[in-house]
């Protein structure tokens, strides 16, 4: 069946299909139409959870929480502020290893108070435990959370998700989005619900002890991080049985766009992806052999498939939507720098930041760091990081 959604309206039509048994919510904007459109479902009768109106982002967080120990199906969503306020709890969620689901509709979190869009708030929350899954549609959006349980509640896994869109770009887009059939998403998710549903209840004087011993947190510590690993190959799995069910994919971790013989390759993440296509078909009709790479899982950072993408390759332009301050330039392109000693021909990396308290991250724009970065790959001097939009 297909409607006309806003991300967020899209988002509560994944969250009605997954049969959660407990939500847990606090509006914040741009999150507020999609706490609002569940707080419908609910009194409607629609969905048949449990909906905690709590006072706070950190107690939305330990009610999922809590839940989740018990072996329920839970989720959350907030954005801003509001993740920053639930980061303890977060963290505690993620430390136990329960397979939650939240959405954080992304937006500025700076000590000016940004109102507007942009990706620092998720930024934060990079080493919190949580995965991260970063759409670009509002069919993403629905589709992400769909998988993002088939994801975090595998046996080999078993951990928190979080699916990250745009705020106001995406979060209050409308688009036409397939709303999946009930059977189809009950079929899907029958692997994880059909398998025993993990509970620490009998292992509480172990797993809530305030203080554990060196040794054992060690081991937590090690197993989380390899689970983490895992979710990579994972992902690629749960999303092969989406596509065999629904006819939809989304390239995996990272989602590709006439990168095989691209001598230029434009990296980013969330909806600015779409305007990057045209600019690189603008491109290649001018004789520039470019291609689009979008960042879909950000945790665990896909490393591995980013070096094979990358190699070879003469030139990225990384386009950020966030700064991480003390580098004067953006995360995503600090973590692919990271990755840059994994290839045998490592490219130049240029990183353009810009998009920042809903500024639009516009064609114009990113035609100009295409520009700038055809420029400097056949040798013009260029300063690594380029801000579009003050610059």
């Amino acid at each position: 069946m297909y409607k006309v959604l806003t991300g967020n309206k899209a988002a509560a039509q994944g969250v009605r299909l997954v049969k959660p048994d407990l939500i847990a919510m606090y509006p914040i904007t741009p999150q507020t139409p999609l706490a609002e459109e569940l707080a419908k479902f609910h009194a409607n009768g629609i969905i048949d959870a449990e909906m905690v109106e709590v006072e706070g982002e950190h107690t939305s967080m330990s009610a999922i929480t809590g839940a989740a120990v018990a072996g329920a199906r839970v989720f959350t969503a907030t954005s801003s502020w509001g993740l920053a306020y639930m980061n303890e709890p977060m963290m505690y969620c993620a430390g136990l290893r329960l397979p939650a689901v939240m959405v954080d509709v992304t937006r500025e979190t700076p000590s000016m108070r940004g109102v507007g869009g942009g990706r620092q708030d998720i930024m934060s929350v990079r080493d919190a435990g949580w995965i991260q899954i970063e759409p670009e549609t509002c069919q993403e959006v629905l589709d992400s959370i769909i998988m993002a349980y088939r994801l975090a509640e595998d046996p080999e896994i078993l951990l928190p998700v979080i699916v990250a869109y745009d705020g106001f770009y995406l979060s209050h887009l409308s688009e036409r989005v397939d709303i999946p059939e009930q059977e189809d998403v009950d079929k899907f998710l029958s692997v994880v619900k059909n398998s025993p549903r993990p509970t620490l209840l009998k292992n509480a004087n172990l797993h809530f002890s305030p203080s554990i011993k060196e040794s054992l947190f060690g081991e937590f510590r090690y197993k989380t991080s390899k689970a983490m690993e895992r979710a990579k190959t994972k992902l690629i799995e749960v999303e092969q049985e989406f596509q065999n069910i629904f006819g939809r994919s989304y390239g995996g971790m990272v989602d590709t766009y006439r990168t095989d013989d691209a001598e230029l390759v434009v990296l980013t993440a969330g909806s600015c992806a779409g305007t990057t296509r045209v600019i690189v078909d603008e491109a290649r009709e001018r004789g520039i052999k470019a291609g689009l790479a979008r960042i879909r899982m950000f945790r665990p950072f896909p490393r591995e498939e980013l070096s094979r993408i990358l190699n070879g390759k003469k030139m990225v332009a990384v386009i950020d939507r966030s700064i991480c301050l003390g580098w004067d330039c953006g995360h995503l392109y600090v973590e692919t720098r990271a990755v840059l000693p994994d290839m045998p021909c490592p490219p130049q990396m240029l990183d353009f930041i810009d998009g920042f308290a809903s500024a639009d991250i516009t064609a114009d724009h990113i035609r100009k760091a295409v520009a700038v970065a055809n420029a400097a790959m056949n040798g013009k001097e260029t300063q690594e990081a380029n801000w579009l939009m003050w610059e």
